[in-house]
């Protein structure tokens, strides 16, 4: 029996925008702001890297907490399109300031600086911004191919953005006079084009009738539930937690690759070829996501990322050898590998809400998508907290004109040898995600089609 369809064309590519506002803040920080913080401002790694991990642990139970409150909200709008919408404001005010930290101020104040308005965007902003983003897709649509492809489009934009960021905020630094005003002003003209396009994006959808979301399925009358029982629910689902764990692994590995900023500037002495790298990540992915046709996702998620792992390897041996074109094709190869997890994370994310509805009788879909905010936060904040404190053991002083050797060899054991590491982790993890299989099983049980 054919699906119901939802959304049209437009209704797709307007929701898949969101992720150049999401990717503006994301790959901006992700890539840059170590470098910024070491480089311009003259910050120690180390303590750098410590604060983030502070800031983890503050805000380490505001996606649960947000997530809750979008299952909880009722308006015109819906219930994640006014967390969408407003909290964006927010993110980007905070990414400015990250990046405006005032160069008279002493290290003290300059470190409180970066710790206060770091811990607002990604504890609050970020997440609520995020998780209702996220969470669109099982409220705009019950339809699984269009949740695919809402995840497809998504994640175009997402690494098309990723992909400008990365090749274009070097020389635009540098063009605007290469100083802390200049990171300033390239983030106030980031935050602004995010603020537009995240706008468009949430006005572009439109959520679902609740009747219509619960319909097909008997329920009792839908019991309210609190933050304590909020994460029960989502303990007690294993392919959340498996969702999470890949989430996290990716953001780490996400980390080491922005890290790679300092591997071309004191490895291949070269800063400008980290452009280059971002074009042989990206553009795959968006191969993969435009040509794909995502079915049966639990057996490609897992093939195409053994393809990753195969290929990243390969990245090592290239790199030892010296040869920048091999390293690029294998780079190349594991993102193509990496492309139909990226796909279709959104659907197999919706599939894990439904695993919880099918056992529980409980709609969690706001709460269910803060695997994505949590991921993002532990992944990628400690992924760049762990990149300061590796640089920090090594001997790395960004003002200086020189590295030691111990810091050549530790940009190598973070951009060669722990993406590899978190591609064998993620691959695992994956072989045991079969939440189709099992909702599929779970419907039969329950006569449902």
């Amino acid at each position: 029996m054919e699906e119901k369809t939802y959304l049209k064309w437009y209704n797709k590519i307007g929701y898949g925008s969101g992720d150049i506002a999401g990717n503006v803040v994301y790959a901006f920080l992700t890539s840059f702001v170590m470098v910024y913080l070491t480089d311009t401002i003259g910050l120690a790694s180390g303590i750098v890297g410590t604060l983030i991990a502070a800031s983890k642990l503050f805000d380490g139970f505001t996606d649960v907490f947000f997530g809750s409150l979008i299952d909880k909200t009722h308006t015109k709008l819906g219930k994640a399109r006014p967390w969408m919408i407003y909290g964006y404001i927010g993110c980007a005010l905070t990414l400015v300031a990250v990046f405006a930290i005032p160069t008279s101020w002493g290290r003290t104040a300059q470190y409180a600086w970066f710790f206060i308005a770091y811990t607002l965007l990604n504890g609050v902003f970020y997440t609520a911004n995020n998780i209702a983003y996220s969470a669109l897709t099982s409220l705009v649509t019950k339809n699984s191919k269009e949740r695919v492809q809402m995840g497809s489009y998504r994640f175009i934009f997402a690494f098309s953005t990723s992909l400008i960021i990365q090749s274009i905020t070097v020389a635009f630094v540098d063009v605007c006079g290469g100083g802390a005003a200049a990171w300033r002003f390239v983030a106030i003209i980031y935050a602004l084009i995010g603020l537009v396009v995240n706008t468009i994006s949430g006005l572009s959808v439109k959520e679902l009738p609740e009747e219509e979301l619960n319909s097909g399925i008997e329920n009792d009358e839908e019991k309210k539930y609190g933050l304590v029982q909020a994460f029960k629910l989502l303990v007690k689902n294993k392919y959340y937690m498996m969702i999470c764990g890949t989430y996290i692994l990716q953001q780490l590995y996400s980390a080491m690759i922005g890290a790679g900023i300092y591997y071309c500037t004191w490895v291949l002495k070269n800063k400008n070829l980290f452009g280059v790298f971002a074009w042989a990540v990206n553009i795959p992915l968006i191969i993969a996501l435009i040509v794909g046709k995502w079915k049966g996702m639990y057996k490609l998620n897992k093939r195409g990322y053994i393809l990753a792992t195969i290929a990243r390897a390969l990245v090592i041996v290239a790199g030892y050898m010296g040869s920048v074109p091999l390293m690029m094709l294998f780079t190349a190869v594991a993102a193509l590998g990496q492309g139909p997890w990226q796909g279709d994370m959104n659907a197999v994310i919706a599939e894990c809400s439904e695993y919880t509805y099918l056992t529980q009788g409980k709609r969690v879909d706001g709460t269910m998508y803060s695997c994505t905010s949590l991921g993002i936060k532990i992944g990628g904040g400690i992924g760049t907290a762990i990149v300061g404190w590796l640089l920090e053991i090594s001997g790395y002083v960004g003002t200086n004109a020189t590295q030691p050797a111990s810091a050549i060899t530790m940009l190598q054991v973070m951009y060669l040898w722990l993406p590899f590491v978190f591609e064998i982790l993620i691959t695992i993890l994956l072989s045991k995600m079969n939440v189709e299989a099992a909702n599929e099983k779970l419907r039969r049980e329950k006569g449902i089609e």
